[in-house]
């Protein structure tokens, strides 16, 4: 992982994505590493998987940090970073991820009319004590339930209310 220091000593650090280096403040691409991003797209959507795609393309990572590079957006539009890949490359890629994802049943798209709500009575103790820490209080509160009881009538809720 490339990391270098943006502005002067002790502001913030950030991560340069692979296929890019810092000059004078400006990102520019590094073209030997832009040449492994062109290749590895193109490996993976020849059909290789994830980690052969990287090898073939010559990129050393894991499968995980190989997906983020797929998914992300800076090879393609952002203000900051020039282009690298183009936008029907990067489309097809982004088609091609969820179509793998879906035929490995990943994928879970919330239907909007499920709805579950797990209803619980809580018995405990009128408090004795206060604390200035928030988080000491929580952690008396908790202290003082005798029991929890899930009610029967359990039905899937989204959202921030339940009926």
């Amino acid at each position: 992982m490339r990391v270098e220091l943006k502005g002067k000593v002790g502001e913030m650090m950030s991560h340069i994505p692979f296929g890019y280096n810092i000059q004078n403040g400006r990102a520019v691409v590094n073209e030997e590493e832009a040449v492994k991003i062109e290749k590895l797209f193109e490996a993976y959507l020849s059909g290789l998987s994830l980690s052969k795609a990287a090898q073939k393309a010559g990129i050393k990572r894991y499968h995980t940090s190989v997906a983020r590079m797929l998914a992300d957006k800076r090879y393609v539009e952002d203000k900051f970073y020039p282009q690298i890949i183009s936008k029907d490359t990067f489309g097809k890629a982004q088609l091609e991820r969820h179509r793998r994802a879906e035929a490995l049943g990943r994928i879970y798209e919330h239907k909007g009319n499920e709805k579950k709500c797990l209803n619980f009575k809580f018995h405990a103790s009128m408090p004795d004590n206060l604390y200035d820490d928030p988080f000491q209080q929580a952690e008396y509160a908790y202290s003082l339930i005798k029991s929890e009881v899930i009610l029967d009538d359990n039905q899937e809720c989204y959202g921030n209310s339940c009926p």
